[in-house]
């Protein structure tokens, strides 16, 4: 009979082979057959909520070896009847300690595949009975103990969760360890449940010994003078331990920018005087520099150089010098801070400004020549821009107290205003301002970051050199609700209003103009304000119209007295710290509080990072009050700080 190739081919190869390949490829390819397939466990909870059902497959060990590739018919077998017991187990902490529980086991092929269907009956639950947490000691009237024992969760007549007595447990404990009770300990921790009953009690008693209090405090640092940094210190000697007032002065001396890092520790409690000594070590910083480089549909391009001295001298002194580019902005920004009274929350500041900036939108030029030289009209829409620069000297004085900080402050400023109508005007005048900004709940920072809440005031009159007299108040804010798991709502707005004796003689900088990225979307950056034209007469000093004469009308957006914008935008979160958007925004410059107000929609892409959102959005306008026609749809790159 003649060999098949294949035969014939394996015989010729194993003749050439070493005996032990000839003798240990067979078996090992005897053995590669005989393994068997991936085995699968296929797992049916019913009967239970999604938490429980959750609680049942973490403790399931059938669940944790359902995706093994080898799991032989009897190991199956054995972790099926551990079924009851788990399932029983997973259910005893919501307060079910009788369920019916059943069980099938069914192989669904001969691949070593199964079918397991639990179904559960939860019965009458354990309630809660009665509930005694007491506190001992020199605690005992310490209202910390008294607000975690009122806001419980345990309460009679309520189901049993046995997660709710241990937050009490472990509340009561962080209260004491957090305000200086370090030798705090539970008496009794009982959790007493019948059954049968469906009945449980829960007994606490905790012993809080006596407070500690604040020892010496040993500081190792060569930045400033040490009298000066205990000025950042939120806590005193000798008063009641507290380990908040520790993480806030550590927050502080962060802040403070002087070093590069800090240890801030309790030393060795001692027992017999009931005191907590600190140590604080720190690493003084350095002069540091920083350098950036982005786009933005409101700015272009744009890049950052910056230089920071956080330690002038041994008092504190520190400068910061900031140069921004951009292709609407050009800033030169100098500022000298001098820390006073208490240095976390007062400070003085002397700062430079040279900047240059082009506000507003596009130029619209219409040329009419009288008949019969030209009979037609021409129509032209150049980019040029209004023009400012401000260079100003203002020095300042910064207060927080609770949850607002304050800023006074007096500018002393050389204005500069070119545009396509008035052409250049110049102004120079003092303009004292106030600012109010809301700050977060224990915030010990010295920038006005939260957007929560701004407001800020300014004005100035003629005695002051202004050429004309004017009052501004600006008020802006941002709200984040949670409507749920993944969905947040944002609301943000912002109310510009001014008393103005000679609007034409108001600076540039100090009109309101609407449109932009954290504006109106849909629309360019300050594209929305009243538009004014004026009629320019001349002859035509070249071209085959030389000598003729024209009249020209010159419109221009030229900011508005007053500023109404808001935005309502619904987000959803994705994974990987992705989310989608969509938002209305509404808004305009307004020469009178009842005028017309430029409408759009969009739908956006937001990245959440670390500290900062980038925001990607497509926005359409729906009404534009002083356009011939709504703009095209409009793409808008946003990145700000998190909320």
């Amino acid at each position: 009979m003649p060999v098949p190739l294949t035969q014939s081919l394996v015989k010729r190869s194993c003749r050439n082979r070493p005996a032990y390949e000839r003798i240990w490829l067979p078996l090992a390819a005897v053995l590669l057959l005989a393994r068997p397939a991936a085995a699968e466990i296929r797992v049916e909870v019913n009967g239970v909520d999604s938490d429980l059902r959750r609680n049942v497959l973490a403790l399931l060990s059938l669940e944790r070896y359902k995706d093994r590739d080898r799991i032989e018919p009897d190991a199956v077998a054995r972790l099926f009847r551990r079924v009851d017991g788990e399932v029983r187990d997973a259910l005893r902490p919501f307060g079910y300690y009788e369920p019916v529980i059943k069980s099938t086991l069914t192989p669904e092929d001969q691949q070593h595949n199964w079918r397991v269907q639990i179904e559960i009956k939860l019965g009458e639950p354990v309630l809660i009975d009665n509930v005694s947490i007491s506190i001992r000691g020199a605690g005992a009237n310490d209202p910390v103990f008294e607000h975690v024992a009122a806001g419980n969760a345990l309460i009679k007549g309520a189901r049993l969760e046995h997660s709710a007595y241990e937050k009490v447990k472990t509340d009561l404990q962080s209260a004491a360890a957090t305000f200086g009770y370090l030798d705090a300990r539970l008496l009794r921790n009982e959790l007493q449940v019948d059954p049968a009953a469906h009945r449980a009690n829960v007994v606490l008693e905790l012993e809080t010994g006596d407070r500690y209090r604040f020892g010496a405090t040993t500081i190792t640092q060569g930045a400033i003078r040490d009298a000066q940094i205990r000025r950042y210190l939120r806590y005193h000697e000798g008063e009641p331990y507290d380990a908040s007032k520790l993480l806030r002065t550590q927050f502080a001396l962060d802040d403070s920018q002087f070093f590069s890092s800090v240890d801030l520790l309790p030393g060795q409690r001692d027992p017999a005087t009931h005191i907590v000594p600190i140590q604080i070590t720190a690493v003084a910083a350095r002069n540091s520099y920083g350098f950036g480089a982005g786009y933005g549909t409101d700015t272009g391009a744009r890049g950052t150089i910056s230089w920071l001295n956080p330690r002038i001298n041994d008092r504190g002194h520190r400068m910061r010098v900031t140069l921004q580019l951009s292709q609407t902005t050009q800033n030169v920004n100098a500022r000298y801070d001098v820390p006073f009274g208490d240095p976390v929350l007062e400070k003085m500041s002397l700062q430079f400004v040279d900047q240059t900036q082009q506000i507003g939108s596009n130029v619209y030029t219409q040329t009419v020549l009288p008949a019969p030289v030209a009979p037609d009209t021409g129509f032209s829409v150049s980019s040029a821009e209004i023009n400012t620069r401000e260079v100003s000297v203002t020095p300042s004085i910064s207060v927080s107290t609770g949850r607002w900080q304050r800023v006074f402050a007096a500018k002393f400023a050389h204005d500069v205003t070119s545009d396509a109508i008035d052409n250049r005007k110049v102004d120079n005048l003092v303009v004292p301002s106030i600012i109010i900004a809301a700050i977060p709940e224990g915030y010990l920072g010295e920038e006005l970051f939260s957007r929560s809440l701004y407001a800020q005031l300014d004005g100035s009159v003629n005695a002051l050199g202004a050429k004309a007299n004017f009052l501004r108040l600006d008020v802006r804010s941002e709200q984040v609700f949670n409507l749920g798991r993944v969905w947040h709502l944002l609301l943000r707005g912002e109310v510009g209003v001014s008393a103005v004796h000679n609007f034409d003689e108001l600076p540039a900088a100090y009109r309101f103009f609407a449109g932009g990225d954290r504006s109106v979307r849909g629309f360019g950056y300050d594209d929305l304000s009243p538009l004014r034209t004026v009629e320019q007469s001349g002859v035509d000093a070249s071209g085959p119209n030389q000598g003729n004469p024209f009249d020209r009308f010159v419109s221009q957006r030229i900011g508005g007295r007053h500023l109404l914008t808001g935005t309502v935008e619904f987000e959803r979160d994705l994974p990987r710290n992705l989310g989608v958007a969509a938002f209305s925004d509404f808004g305009n410059a307004l020469d009178r509080l009842d005028d017309k107000l430029a409408i759009s929609v969009g739908v956006g892409f937001r990245w959440r990072l670390p500290v900062v959102t980038v925001g990607i959005d497509i926005a359409k306008a729906l009404h534009a009050p002083g356009f011939d026609s709504l703009p095209g749809p409009r793409l808008h790159l946003n990145i700000s700080p998190r909320l």
